[in-house]
């Protein structure tokens, strides 16, 4: 027998008229039901687990092509379960391969993907801690300029700023540009000129044997330099707030957390923070969502927030923005449901419900494995420059090179830097000079 779908009788001239359309709605019709397997990376879990949150953040922050299954949703998702060894425990991540992995580290799912988790060599002339702008900057002038660079991000390149929906005001890109695709172009950017990116991997310590400087890494492996830059940026605080704790991950997050906004189609969502992020990422969830309820702890939004992007706030239909308020608690069976705020003015209290609260609440400097041995100031970030000869702290006969820290040869650019200014225009800026520095001081 012949599995014949349709014929076509000849002749068929002219085939603009008796041919071509034929074949093109054919091809419709077929087109409208197929359906091609995915043939990459999967994540099987639960849309309310927080270690399913963060694989889903990890891979999508890292630019990997995955594919999410929800286990409750979804039947590929049960006959992955299915399929799985006895006792395995979710989120499951399938390679491309087949094999499954069963709640998987960072590190575990970086190495089974191919991402650069070891580096090639021992010693560098050049080792950038971080890899937002400021880090991604440093890393591509220093490979450019004939250093042997190496970057160690502990996440995915980006930082913090590669959480952000959208920049608007970067210079040269008019129509803005979102953080994850400015740390894509500058990543790759350092690849090309050789720069060797290790992530994600945590750098925990840090050692001065002159006329080296010594970072050991999470996994114990040590990599010598012969100058240093730090551009570890700062990470969101954390909310005190009753049961922010418990459902992180569950419903509140920290930063836009972009891969939770499809998700969220016609759910009411917070945002709470009142810098350009916060303004931003209402703006983004508010293409998705049905609500988005912007919450202030000033009494205004323009005090810490661009014009721009007030303005346009106050243009959304649905994004309302109420200042004077603050989170006291959150609560729900398993995910988030409800947020109680506070009138900081009458201090009376009133409880929304909820599908999803972001986190947009200040920074804390990752300075911590600093401690002890590079001068810091009473925020944790690290000084610099001349402030170092203002307190003694700065032991050479020369005077210290601007961005470098108590320690010669090691320089801190970006948010990490005290006194610094929280804009990705100016880390990108302290990360390009700050390799011209570390040429004199090599040259010295």
């Amino acid at each position: 027998s012949v599995q014949l779908d349709f014929y076509v009788m000849k002749p068929w001239d002219p085939p603009e008229e008796k041919l071509y359309p034929l074949l093109d709605d054919l091809l419709e019709d077929w087109m409208a039901g197929y359906r091609p397997p995915f043939r990459g990376t999967r994540l099987v879990g639960d849309r309310w687990s927080a270690e399913s949150h963060r694989l889903r953040d990890f891979l999508a922050r890292n630019q990997v092509p995955f594919q999410w299954l929800d286990v409750e949703r979804s039947e590929e998702a049960q006959q992955v379960l299915a399929e799985a060894p006895a006792g395995s425990v979710l989120p499951l991540v399938v390679l491309p391969g087949g094999e499954i992995m069963a709640g998987p580290s960072n590190v575990d799912v970086a190495e089974a993907i191919g991402l650069h988790t070891t580096p090639d060599a021992e010693f560098f002339d050049l080792i950038v801690v971080g890899g937002g702008p400021g880090g991604l900057a440093a890393a591509v002038y220093g490979a450019s300029e004939g250093l042997s660079t190496a970057l160690i991000e502990r996440e995915a390149p980006g930082g913090q700023a590669g959480l952000s929906s959208k920049i608007e005001n970067y210079l040269g890109f008019p129509q803005g540009i979102s953080g994850a695709d400015l740390a894509r172009r500058a990543y790759s950017q350092a690849r090309r000129f050789g720069a060797e990116v290790i992530s994600p991997r945590e750098a925990v310590t840090l050692e001065r044997k002159d006329p080296y400087r010594i970072v050991s890494l999470s996994d114990g492996t040590k990599l010598s330099c012969r100058s240093m830059i730090l551009a570890g940026g700062v990470a969101y605080r954390r909310h005190a707030a009753e049961g922010v704790e418990a459902l992180t991950g569950a419903g509140v997050y920290y930063g836009a957390a972009a891969v939770e906004a499809l998700a969220l189609e016609g759910e009411d969502v917070f945002v709470v923070g009142g810098a350009n992020s916060a303004g931003q990422a209402a703006l983004h969830f508010a293409r998705f969502v049905r609500k988005v309820t912007l919450l202030v702890r000033g009494d205004s939004l323009g005090r810490r927030m661009s014009a721009y992007l007030v303005d346009r706030i106050e243009g959304a239909t649905n994004v309302e923005a109420r200042v004077g308020v603050e989170v006291v608690a959150v609560s729900g069976e398993g995910h988030l449901e409800t947020v109680t705020i506070r009138n900081r003015e009458s201090g009376a209290l009133e409880e929304l419900p909820a599908r999803a609260l972001f986190f947009f609440i200040g920074a804390k400097p990752y300075t911590v494995w600093l401690e002890g041995t590079l001068v810091l100031d009473r925020h944790g970030f690290v000084v610099v420059g001349s402030d170092l000869q203002q307190d003694g702290s700065w032991q050479l006969d020369r005077d210290p090179y601007l961005f470098e820290a108590s320690i010669p040869g090691v320089f801190a650019v970006g948010d990490i830097r005290s006194g610094s200014v929280k804009r990705v225009a100016s880390a990108v800026g302290e990360g390009s000079i700050a390799v011209r520095f570390v040429h004199q001081y090599l040259e010295g």
